[in-house]
């Protein structure tokens, strides 16, 4: 007779996720559709934006594509507005804006854009889920299929996501390079010819199709760590997605509840059935909650049919919910507002103060000064010239101070609307300039546009510590 020993498994007291089972395997969701009136409103926001991902590439605003972040030329448009890399404090005052303001909605409207606006919720349960709906056979209602899939049906189910993710990827790529650069790609070269973009393209198809077909809810729930920041972002004021236990408990089923102490809550289960993300709303606010909504619409129906008003699971806040006074504005929500506010100024005024094109002084390559066949020092400079505008520019350079240095050539620069050009500048000084300095010497060098455009840079050029003695001139008498 054998003997195992095995060490005893320990169960958790409550539920670790609602993505796992008991005894820690994957717990596969299936979630049934109801198709309320906040579902019918998600749909029309999610196609929107759906479409919008998908057209913004191919708007042009001012010439420049709506939003085109080209990393490799550092140029980012973005609606009409072309920002550089030497454009810091925008792009600083931008992002912190940006992040602020995702901070303030949270406040407000707690995590609407999970349930309303993250690209995860609207193609998993408007693109992929339906489909899935669709080839499985339980369009219209959700839940787990009745009987077995063919596998025809799940070899095309899965044909069809790899052609939504290719194209997601392929318009995700052209938010870098351009709808030009890359139907050219597409339709007249060969992968092997830009494989660069190549691999970024299939990477991205296969980290979708990744997450789409198997990671699903769990990025939500593990993934993402938004659904983690709601812990400091909400506050009781918040707006969440919530049931009202004072209404609702005690929960039960049948007749006469009132003469039985029943609260509204039938304990019908269809608001877990129906959640994405597979928990029970019932138990409280929950990292897990996406707020999008499903459990309130299928409430609402069964309500309808028990003849209760609706709203048992409704928008709301926890200080409702426990019947206190909510409060709108409060200290969290002015102060970000406050900051958003002056973030917001600060970007406008550094936006109209910003210059008209830029500018970049460089010292030239080789020796820091050289003596010009006339006797000047000569130092040589490289200027990197970038046009911002959408029409190509003419420009000029002069020395502003001091009065002894000016140009070994006087040229009119002209450039294309985005693009730069780096030119050399030969500055010519006389040796005793630098000798009263040190060796170094000071200059204002401004830069003018066709259009009235200027920007003005001090820089420094180098030259002789001190004037050399002229050569001593040789005895050409010869003593007898």
């Amino acid at each position: 007779m054998t003997t195992t020993n095995q060490l005893p498994v320990l169960q958790p007291e409550e539920r670790v996720l609602s993505t796992l089972d008991q005894d820690g395997r994957r717990r596969w969701l299936s979630p049934r559709l109801s198709t309320g009136r906040f579902w019918s409103r998600r749909r029309l926001v999610a196609y929107g934006l759906i479409a919008l991902y998908t057209l913004l590439p191919f708007i042009r605003i001012g010439g420049r594509p709506a939003i085109q972040l080209d990393l490799f030329n550092g140029r980012f448009a973005l609606f009409g507005l072309e920002l550089r890399p030497t454009d810091l404090e925008l792009l600083a005052v931008f992002g912190l804006l940006v992040g602020l303001s995702i901070f303030f909605l949270t406040a407000i409207f707690g995590r609407v854009w999970c349930g309303w606006g993250c690209p995860q919720t609207v193609y998993m349960e408007f693109v992929f889920r339906p489909l899935e709906r669709f080839f499985t056979g339980v369009s219209g209602r959700g839940g787990k299929p009745r009987g077995s899939v063919p596998a025809w049906r799940s070899g095309l189910m899965y044909l069809v996501f790899l052609v939504i993710c290719w194209h997601l990827a392929n318009t995700f790529l052209a938010y870098f390079v351009g709808v030009e650069a890359l139907h050219r790609w597409i339709w007249t070269q060969p992968p092997w010819a830009h494989p660069g973009a190549f691999a970024l393209v299939l990477s991205v198809t296969v980290l979708m199709m990744f997450d789409f077909c198997y990671w699903r809810e769990q990025m939500c729930i593990i993934g993402c760590p938004y659904g983690r920041f709601q812990s400091v972002l909400l506050d009781p004021s918040s707006l969440i997605v919530g049931y009202d236990k004072r209404r609702g408990e005690p929960r039960g089923r049948g007749r006469d509840r009132q003469e039985k102490g029943l609260g509204d809550c039938v304990n019908c289960h269809m608001c877990v059935d129906v959640c994405p993300t597979g928990i029970d709303i019932r138990d409280g606010l929950q990292l897990e909650c996406i707020n999008c909504t499903q459990c309130i619409d299928v409430c609402d129906s069964v309500m309808d049919r028990v003849g209760t008003p609706r709203g048992l699971i409704r928008y709301s806040s926890q200080r409702a919910l426990a019947g206190e006074p909510t409060r709108i504005v409060r200290a969290r929500v002015l102060i970000y507002a406050g900051v958003i506010l002056g973030l917001l100024i600060l970007f406008l005024t550094l936006l109209t103060n910003r210059r008209p094109f830029d500018v970049t002084l460089l010292r030239g390559l080789g020796r820091p000064f050289s003596t010009a066949p006339g006797g000047e020092i000569e130092n040589l400079l490289r200027a990197k010239i970038v046009n911002r505008g959408t029409a190509a520019n003419r420009y000029q350079i002069e020395v502003l101070s001091p009065a002894t240095v000016h140009l070994a050539e006087v040229r009119t620069l002209e450039i294309e609307a985005g693009d730069s050009l780096t030119e050399p500048i030969r500055l010519l000084a006389p040796s005793t300039a630098f000798a009263e300095r040190g060796g170094t010497l000071e200059i204002a060098l401004r830069f003018r546009d066709q259009t009235e455009g200027q920007v003005e840079l001090n820089y420094w050029l180098f030259g002789p510590a001190k004037v050399p003695s002229p050569a001593p001139s040789s005895n050409l008498l010869s003593n007898p």
